[in-house]
Parts: structure tokens; C-alpha cells; sequence
């Protein structure tokens, strides 16, 4: 059976490519609005609070990740703020590349792991929006396995530190989305897949991606009618279907493309086109560039080194 999650984490290829220890102590406010810089967070020890742009407010505990896929803007903070609204705290370093925020004398209340990650794949603009806009996750047996890895390592001082701690932290994003799909996560593909109806229309979406799918068909996948179907799938997605199903086949596309062993024609016919001119035309709308000239430009990243 097919996984779309697997399909779209695969094709996103997550790396946790910055990352960094910080305690908080006392009153303390951080405000990020990086556009574009998915970030992530792991509470080490301790508590504190955030607030994402959108989102009601979520008070961390220790074992609890989060991780905001578009890094709308957000606040994090100790969990009784004392400072006025309109004040942000500095980070000031301290030895070994660790960051104090709050009092720089005092016990810290909290102490986590953040950082931001990237998404090697020139598509992600195309495949982050069918991810939930906010990622936490608590409680989970195999997350917090993999968070008390972490914590261990960003504890001792051993050889190839960093490098361990960056392999753990990308299976923790991959975990992290895989345990937070449920019907109460934000419009999504992990909302959809918890779903059953909207999840089988999905899993033979992605089976048979070059399929002339209608409406219809995947109402039908699904048991359900059309009008029923269309409106569950949109809610819980957050596109329509036929929209879901242009952006994947050129997600697909796009990878095709860059791994320039297939011609436009063969490209066109995977993905459900019957001709190549057809499939360059709405390529060259989706994308903004005709196939071939994306095909030169962009070709597949050199395979990371061991």
C-alpha cells in the first residue's frame, strides 16, 4: 500500500541544518518572523510557553517537539511573562555555543534545543503547505525515546557530536510528523490521512497518480458522495481535490525532471498527461517555466557524502 506521507517526506528531504542549546531563566520573551525558515523545538527540562501566529497558545513541557513547517511568525516565552508586550529578550552566548535568555544568573526554568531546519528539495514551497502550519506532539513512546537520545547527546562532549545529533534530529522531524496526525492538527495531508474516508481517496491518489481521477471517482474510492466528499477532503486538506492532485503530479514532475533520465513525453505520461504539449503547457502555468528549460536548470542535488 502506498504511504503518502512517506511519498511527500521523501520527496521534501528534511536535514535539521542548525540547531542550538538555550536555557531560560526568569521572565523572558523571544519574538522569530522568519519567512521560509521551518523551525523546530525540543524542551530538554522545564516548561515554557508558545505562541505561533494563528494558534492558540500551547504551554511546552519537557519532552514536548514542535515544529512550525512554513516558521509563520512566533513568540516563545517563560510560562508567566512579566515583561510588557512590546519587549523581546536577547540571547546572550555563553561558553560551548549554549545561549542564556531571561536572568543570566539565576536556575534556569527551561532549558531546550532548537533550531531550524531546510528542505533540500527545490519543491518545497509546492509540498510544504500540505503539512499541518504547526507540529506538537506529546506523549509519544517513540518520540520521547528519541528525544531522551537527544537529550544525551547534546549532554556529553563525545566525538562526532554534532554530527549524531543532526541524523537524530532529522528522524525526530520525520517521527514528529508521522505521530501528530489526527483529526485536531491544522488542514493538512496528516489531517486527511486521519480520516479513513479521505485517507483511502488519498492512498489511491498517490497509488495511481497518472490515473484520470474526477471527483467522482474519488468520492467513490472514498464511499462517499460527491458533494460530501469534496467538502470533507477540502476541509480536512485544505485544497480541493483536483487542486491536490495538480500539485503532486508536479511535485512528481519536478522530480522526474531533475533526474534527467526520462523525455518530456515519458515525463507527461507518468504523471496523467496524454500528450507532452499538453503536460508542458500546464507545467509552464503551474511552475512558470516550460519542463525543458526547469529540466536544464535544475538539475538533481549531488548525493550527500558519508
Amino acid at each position: 500500500m502506498v504511504d503518502p506521507l512517506s511519498e511527500v517526506v521523501a520527496l521534501l528531504q528534511p536535514v535539521a541544518a542548525f540547531s542550538k542549546m538555550v536555557d531560560g531563566a526568569g521572565a523572558w520573551r523571544v519574538r522569530r518572523a522568519e519567512a521560509g525558515r521551518p523551525f523546530y523545538g525540543v524542551v530538554l527540562d522545564g516548561a515554557c510557553r508558545l505562541a505561533a501566529d494563528g494558534h492558540a497558545p500551547i504551554a511546552l513541557q519537557s519532552g514536548d517537539f514542535v515544529l512550525i513547517p512554513a516558521a509563520q511568525g512566533f513568540t516563545m516565552s517563560s510560562l508567566e511573562p512579566l515583561l510588557p508586550e512590546q519587549r523581546v529578550s536577547i540571547p546572550a552566548a555563553l561558553p560551548h555555543g549554549e545561549f542564556r535568555i531571561g536572568d543570566p544568573h539565576g536556575p534556569p526554568d527551561v532549558r531546550l534545543l532548537i533550531g531550524y531546519c531546510r528542505f533540500g528539495s527545490p519543491d518545497a514551497a509546492l509540498l510544504v503547505p500540505l503539512l499541518p502550519q504547526l507540529v506538537h506532539v506529546r506523549g509519544e513512546r517513540r518520540l520521547s525515546t528519541l528525544v531522551k537520545l537527544v537529550v544525551e547527546e547534546s549532554r556529553e562532549r563525545r566525538p562526532a557530536r554534532e554530527v549524531i545529533l543532526a541524523r537524530l534530529l532529522e528522524v525526530l522531524l520525520i517521527e514528529a510528523l508521522r505521530s501528530s496526525a489526527g483529526t485536531d492538527a491544522s488542514p493538512g495531508l496528516l489531517r486527511g490521512l486521519a480520516e479513513p474516508r479521505v485517507a483511502a481517496a488519498l492512498r489511491r491518489l498517490h497509488e495511481s497518480p497518472a490515473h484520470a481521477w474526477t471527483v467522482v471517482q474519488l468520492a467513490n474510492e472514498a464511499a462517499l458522495s460527491r458533494s460530501a466528499f469534496f467538502e470533507r477532503f477540502s476541509r480536512a486538506v485544505g485544497v480541493a481535490p483536483m487542486e491536490y492532485l495538480l500539485a503532486w503530479r508536479m511535485a512528481l514532475a519536478k522530480s522526474l525532471l531533475r533526474q534527467q533520465e526520462l523525455g518530456i513525453a515519458e515525463v507527461a505520461q507518468r504523471i496523467g498527461y496524454s500528450s507532452a504539449s499538453t503536460f508542458s503547457a500546464a507545467f509552464a502555468r503551474h511552475v512558470g517555466m516550460p519542463p525543458t528549460r526547469y529540466a536544464r536548470e535544475r538539475p538533481a542535488p549531488e548525493p550527500a557524502s558519508a
